[in-house]
C-alpha cells in the first residue's frame, strides 16, 4: 500500500487542553495520507475560532476508500461532549468523553477501519477524579486489545529508547527486572524493529541496571545473575544484542552510529538523554499491540489552551512515525 491508501485515526485528547487546537493547526496543510480525528465538532469549531484558523469539517465515511487530507479540511468521527469545554478548565463531566474517543479508535484499529492511531494528550487526574478506572493510555490499549505485554518506547530522529520497566518507584525496579520480563521485552522490541521499522537485522544496545553495569558484581549482581544470562540465551537465537553497558557511556557517538535502539532498565535511565536530544520532536510508541500506536511526548498544557501557542512538532512527528510504522505484512 502507498501512503495515500493509509488511514490514520487521531484522538484529540483532553478537551480543555491543547489537543483540539493542535488538530486544527495540523489541518492547515495538505497531507499525503488520510487522517480522521475523533472529537466533538463544536469543540473543534470553537477552538478554530479562538485561534483564528479556518476549518471545514466533513463527516468520516468508512465505506469510502482512503484519500489524502487537504488543507483546511478535518475528517471527523463525532463523539459528543457531555458539557461544553472551556480552554484550560477541566470538567469531570467530560472524562468519559475521553475514554469513548480512545475506545472508538481502538475498535477501528482492531476491525481494520484504521491502519494506525495517534493519541493526543490526556489528563489522567480528571478521569480518576470522575471515578473512572484509568491508569494510562498504555494500560487501556493493552487491556482493550487483549495484549498481555507491551513495551513503551520513546523515539526522536536518530534515537530510539525503549524501556524494560515504565512508571515504577525506583525502589521497585530491581525486583521487576526478571529473566521473563527481559526476554519478553526484547522479543517484542526485536520484532517491532523488524516488522514496523523495517530493519532486517536490528542491533540493540542494552543498559545495565547498576552503575558501571554492576562492575563485575561489586556494584550489584543483577547484571551477572539476570541480564547477562538472558542476553546470552537470546543471542543464541540470532539476535544482535550488545551489553549490558554502563548507562552513563552507552550513548557515545560510536554507539549512536551503530544502534537501532537502546534498551533502558527504567524510566529515568534513558529518557533524559532522549528528551534532551529531541525535546519538542519526540514520540511515544507502544510496541507489542496488534496495531500501530504513537503519541505526543507532552501533556495537556492547560495554561496554553485556546491561545494558538501550542507547538505541533511532536504531534506531526507522531503522525509521520505512525504512517512509517504500518507493517507491510498483515499482522504486527
Amino acid at each position: 500500500m502507498t501512503a495515500a491508501q493509509h488511514r490514520l485515526v487521531i484522538t484529540s485528547g483532553e478537551p480543555a487542553g491543547i489537543g483540539p487546537e493542535q488538530v486544527v493547526q495540523l489541518a492547515q496543510q495538505d497531507w499525503p495520507f488520510e487522517w480522521v480525528v475523533i472529537a466533538d465538532a463544536d469543540l473543534l469549531q470553537e477552538r478554530a475560532k479562538s485561534i483564528g484558523l479556518p476549518i471545514r469539517i466533513e463527516p468520516f465515511d468508512p465505506t469510502q476508500p482512503a484519500s489524502p487530507n487537504t488543507a483546511g479540511v478535518i475528517k471527523l468521527h463525532q463523539i459528543d461532549l457531555a458539557v461544553p469545554s472551556t480552554p484550560g478548565q477541566l470538567a469531570v463531566e467530560n472524562a468519559d468523553y475521553v475514554l469513548k474517543m480512545l475506545h472508538a479508535a481502538i475498535d477501528g484499529c482492531l476491525n481494520g477501519t484504521f491502519d494506525a492511531m495517534v493519541t493526543g494528550p490526556i489528563h489522567k487526574g480528571i478521569i480518576n477524579e470522575a471515578g473512572l478506572k484509568f491508569t494510562g493510555h498504555t494500560e487501556l490499549l493493552a487491556e482493550a486489545s487483549g495484549t498481555e505485554r507491551v513495551v513503551m518506547m520513546l523515539a526522536t530522529p536518530g534515537l530510539r529508547v525503549p524501556l524494560a520497566t515504565t512508571h515504577l518507584p525506583l525502589s521497585d525496579v530491581p525486583k521487576a527486572i526478571t529473566p521473563t520480563l527481559l526476554e519478553e521485552v526484547i522479543r517484542i522490541l526485536h520484532r517491532s524493529l523488524r516488522v514496523q521499522f523495517k530493519i532486517p537485522a536490528p542491533k540493540v544496545f542494552i543498559m545495565g541496571l547498576n552503575p558501571h553495569a554492576g562492575e563485575d558484581g561489586h556494584l550489584g549482581r543483577e547484571e551477572l545473575d539476570i541480564i547477562i544470562p538472558t542476553l546470552d540465551r537470546l543471542r543464541a537465537t540470532g539476535m544482535d544484542l550488545v551489553g549490558p553497558l554502563p548507562a552513563d557511556t552507552i550513548f557515545s557517538p560510536g554507539n549512536l552510529e551503530q544502534a537501532d535502539a537502546f534498551l533502558a532498565m527504567y524510566h529515568d535511565q534513558g529518557l533524559p538523554v532522549l528528551k534532551y536530544v529531541g525535546f519538542g520532536q519526540a514520540v511515544n510508541v507502544t510496541l507489542g499491540l496488534p496495531f500501530v500506536r504513537t503519541s505526543v511526548d507532552h501533556g495537556t498544557a492547560l495554561n496554553l489552551a485556546g491561545q494558538g501557542k501550542a507547538d505541533i512538532n511532536s504531534f506531526r512527528y507522531a503522525m509521520e512515525v505512525a504512517i512509517d510504522m504500518i507493517p507491510e505484512e498483515e499482522t504486527v
